[in-house]
């Protein structure tokens, strides 16, 4: 990072634990397990029934009232993204438009939107009458789909699906005017999301930005996808909850979800102008890509999380040692835990074995881009709190891992925490976070 101190002073999030940030550390601190049987459609017939939801919610009640009428144009990506990031704008103590449009005490010009997204599947229900009108014996006609289908959806369909569309509605509903990107680098997309938005910070070109990641993967297409194409979903239904088990010598596979965890950053300046509370540092952020030659798996030796581990951590100008907190990525797939270990340990040397590694998918299921902004969520949680508590469905290592995985409950100060994350298209991320140390 530049001299320019970035730092950490709003949180939200929605996850299979809750609708709110605390609600999600609260769950993590319980060991509560969000993985249940699918609700949001039938899963009779697929290999595994199971996936991390959300509880019920309504949009209209989680939005600003000039906002409703819009919520036609949001998809389930987008209304978790929006939720999450009006709860992090609210903690932070910053009044948007969106949070009260009489007392906003932020400069809209220099507030800054960095999101990552993942696949957005439409809902089948929207496009089967489409393809049914555009089926001929059985068989789908390109031909009837120009001339028929489309005439059965509605012209601004398409806006509740582009994965920018995340960011564009938080913009508009805050009048966020700043620099605004949207990343889609899959599982990686979260922790780009907030490196980015802090770099945009630290070279003045913002004074805050709201960064984050929503994904829901919980859709018929994209489970027969994680089924046929990955091959990583959980081989049986088994508990609810003890099925998923990252890094443990009895897992089985990764469980889906869906959530969205957003932050809200500021320079240390801005910050202490306001008075505001702040909850931790970004200290280093690191980022690298390494494709694996087969696209479905991580490499088996984790170079690629390692690089971008070890530049995460140089650019914190620490040691690995100075970590007192690892989130990992840990999805629970057993080929992928062992390649994320072994990167890990090639990364932080004899401190892998020392550094407590607290993994959160066996509770919250792998949410996709959602994934390491929740991980950011509670690492902050973490520090702030100086516990770790300790991994659920853990008892044993698998063979060939050699990390300090958490068992039980852990109180003392948190310095640093690192979060990674990679994803099957190669790219790989990690943010450091520090202990805030300084007067607000």
């Amino acid at each position: 990072m530049s001299s320019t101190r970035v730092v950490v002073t709003g949180l939200g999030a929605v996850s299979p634990l809750g609708l709110t940030a605390p609600d999600l550390w609260a769950g993590l601190r319980a060991g509560r397990c969000g993985i249940r049987r699918i609700r949001a459609f039938d899963p009779t017939g697929f290999p595994c029934e199971l996936a991390s939801e959300v509880p019920d919610y309504k949009i209209q009640d989680r939005i600003p009232r000039t906002w409703r009428k819009a919520v036609k144009l949001m998809c389930r990506d987008i209304e978790l993204a929006v939720m999450a990031a009006g709860e992090a704008i609210a903690a932070s103590g910053l009044i948007t438009k969106g949070i009260d449009p009489e007392k906003v005490n932020v400069n809209p010009t220099r507030m800054a939107i960095n999101v990552g997204a993942g696949i957005i599947c439409c809902d089948l229900a929207e496009l089967a009458p489409a393809v049914a009108a555009s089926t001929a014996q059985g068989q789908f006609d390109i031909h009837k789909w120009g001339r028929e289908g489309l005439e059965l959806i509605t012209p601004l369909w398409l806006l509740k699906y582009l994965p920018n569309m995340l960011a564009c509605h938080i913009g508009i509903i805050h009048d966020i005017q700043g620099p605004s990107n949207t990343i889609t680098c899959g599982e990686a997309s979260a922790h780009l999301a907030i490196g980015e938005a802090a770099q945009v910070i630290a070279r003045g070109d913002a004074d805050v930005a709201v960064a984050g990641a929503a994904e829901a993967k919980v859709n018929q297409m994209l489970m027969v996808r994680q089924h046929l194409l990955q091959r990583a979903v959980a081989t049986r239904d088994g508990d609810p909850e003890t099925i998923c088990r990252p890094f443990d010598a009895k897992a089985c596979g990764a469980i889906f979800g869906e959530g969205a965890g957003m932050v809200v950053l500021e320079s240390l300046d801005h910050a202490r102008a306001r008075k505001a509370r702040i909850l931790a540092e970004v200290a280093g952020i690191g980022y690298s890509h390494s494709l694996n030659p087969v696209y479905e798996r991580l490499e088996p030796d984790g170079r690629g999380l390692r690089f971008a581990v070890e530049k995460a951590i140089a650019d914190a100008q620490i040691q690995p040692d100075d970590l007192d907190l690892v989130i990992p990525h840990g999805t629970a797939v057993p080929e992928d835990d062992l390649a994320e270990a072994r990167g890990l340990e090639a990364a932080l040397g004899p401190a892998a074995g020392k550094v407590p590694v607290w993994p959160t998918k066996s509770m919250l299921g792998t949410t996709g881009a959602a994934s390491g902004a929740l991980d950011v969520v509670a690492a902050v949680r973490a520090i702030v709190e100086s516990v770790i508590p300790p991994a659920k469905n853990f008892s044993r290592l698998a063979q060939g891992c050699r990390l300090n995985v958490v068992t039980k409950h852990r109180a003392g100060r948190i310095g640093h925490a690192l979060c990674c994350s990679y994803t099957f298209g190669g790219q790989t991320a990690a943010v450091v976070l520090r202990a805030f140390e300084g007067t607000t």
